[in-house]
């Protein structure tokens, strides 16, 4: 125990190291001596603000969303940018589609919608252990679509130590500590595989949403359902080679085809469906059909039309309008069951992540800034080296060191330090921006192998179930498997589905 806490502080020292000292000092010297390019002094300065916001989010010396401030100070001071336009850049559309969305995700929870789901799942896949493993990754990934992958897995994670509780009547112990290694690693697996389907899944895919929007503003948008066209095959593809990967490797030894665990007993003792969570049920499918229907679609010359093509002035609505509009439906249904209050109230609705708020407004500025100061455009011509490579090829080093570098960085800071620059390394060797951007954001939520890498991990760490040898023998060969799914997955089927040539720079990036 005494050796465990010496460890720790010298962790937290090594830390405090680097970012009170280490990170200021590169600062200031790179302010001082450096000039990356001369006569524009705001490019250096930039890369100077990018590093220390950098060093200060891997070391946490400061709380994530404090250090997605610093934009709002030093770009000013800096000359980088505007006051005015930076702080703009904290709120938009993007923005509010995570606030909407989330909305109707804590009003699931409020009304336990989402426990409701997730039995209802399970007790239609079946009580054989490899059913069960399927009914609890699919139950995760469904919802992890839907709701923030982290409050997936802590709604999960107790129903499923009860249900192993109740395994103990059918396994031996050891056997059975190797199977609820499989199901917890399946619950964390799952969430993290079912988020990357929607733009709302994960906070990466928001980011990219909106920094492709302003490296490009020219550019078609990416869409909720153009993205999930485009992400779904991988997921799906992903989470059954992941389920049938955890199940060879974690089965019990002693299995029996069909195990007495009866969900329908444990969805029964919700009781019937109460009005709250109906009304949220119709509001939740409502959100996700207009997200899914809003703009049309054209799949090489076979066009589908969406609903806002029928307003006065389609351009003006987003995804966030959508997940507004919704949201505030949720304000305005009364109650039955708490007299004089309507379905969601401003209580619940205070449980918004707003650091996640700030830390997505921080990674915006930034990559105004990149742009702005021509910082992004510099890191391309630095890399101008990688047009001798296939393009498949790049994406697939993007891929493999996206997943890894995740592994030990928060992946939604490190994909807003990174895009920027990766759509500069486009223009730079002259490719579309997307075989770049697309894979560089899945792969941010693809690393299995350390508690810190993603939050469901550390939920499951948490249980004090599994060990991070465990997770990270697991989770090298997903991770592995993970870089080649994407890279073949965006190369073929991304460049059909968004209609672009991978070797040639449209006219909205030049």
């Amino acid at each position: 125990m005494k050796e465990a806490k010496n460890s720790e502080r010298k962790r937290l020292n090594i830390k405090e190291l680097i970012g009170y000292i280490i990170a200021p000092l590169t600062f200031l010297y790179i302010v001082i001596f450096v000039d990356l390019e001369p006569g524009k002094p705001a490019v250096t300065y930039t890369l100077a603000i990018a590093l220390l916001m950098a060093f200060w989010w891997v070391t946490e010396v400061l709380p994530i969303a404090i250090t997605a401030l610093l934009p709002v100070v030093l770009f000013p001071l800096f000359g980088v940018m505007n006051g005015k336009d930076v702080s703009s850049a904290y709120f938009n559309h993007v923005i509010f589609l995570f606030i909407g969305g989330f909305i109707v995700a804590l009003a699931m929870q409020k009304w336990n919608l989402h426990k409701r789901i997730a039995l209802k799942i399970l007790s239609i896949t079946g009580s054989s252990p490899a059913k069960i493993l399927f009914g609890f990754m699919f139950a995760s990934a469904f919802l992890s679509m839907w709701i923030s992958n982290t409050a997936t897995a802590m709604m999960m994670v107790p129903i499923l130590l009860s249900i192993i509780t109740k395994l103990e009547e059918y396994f031996e112990k050891e056997d059975l500590k190797k199977y609820s290694i499989g199901l917890l690693l399946g619950v964390a697996y799952g969430s993290s595989i079912g988020g990357i389907a929607t733009l709302v899944g994960t906070p990466p895919n928001l980011s990219f949403a909106r920094i492709f929007q302003i490296m490009f503003p020219n550019s078609p948008e990416i869409g909720f359902a153009s993205w999930f066209i485009y992400a779904a095959p991988i997921s799906i593809i992903f989470f059954i080679i992941t389920w049938i990967y955890l199940y060879q490797l974690y089965k019990p030894k002693n299995e029996k085809n069909k195990l007495d665990v009866n969900f329908d007993d444990e969805y029964k003792k919700l009781g019937l469906a109460s009005y709250e969570e109906k009304s949220v049920f119709v509001v939740f499918v409502l959100l996700a059909l207009l997200w899914l229907t809003r703009k049309g679609l054209d799949l090489r010359g076979f066009y589908i039309p969406g609903w806002s093509e029928l307003l006065m002035a389609p351009e003006y609505i987003n995804d966030g309008t959508v997940a507004i509009a919704l949201a505030l439906i949720l304000f305005l249904i009364p109650s039955k069951k708490e007299k004089g209050k309507k379905i969601m109230d401003w209580q619940t609705t205070s449980q918004l992540p707003w650091n996640i708020v700030l830390l997505f407004g921080g990674g915006f500025a930034l990559a105004s800034g990149f742009k702005e100061s021509g910082l992004s455009y510099w890191f391309g011509e630095q890399l101008s080296g990688a047009s001798a490579l296939h393009p498949i090829l790049i994406v697939l080093i993007i891929s493999f060191s996206m997943t890894f570098l995740t592994e030990l960085t928060s992946n939604t800071a490190t994909i807003e330090m990174l895009l920027p620059v990766l759509a500069g390394l486009a223009v730079s060797i002259n490719v579309n921006p997307l075989i770049l951007m697309l894979p560089a954001t899945i792969s941010a939520s693809m690393a299995f192998m350390l508690p810190v890498a993603t939050p469901p991990n550390a939920i499951i760490f948490g249980s004090n179930r599994i060990r991070i040898a465990d997770m990270a023998r697991t989770g090298l060969v997903l991770n592995l498997i993970g870089v080649v799914i994407v890279t073949l997955v965006t190369y073929y089927w991304g460049t059909w589905i968004f209609d672009f040539d991978p070797t040639i720079l449209p006219d909205w990036a030049k």
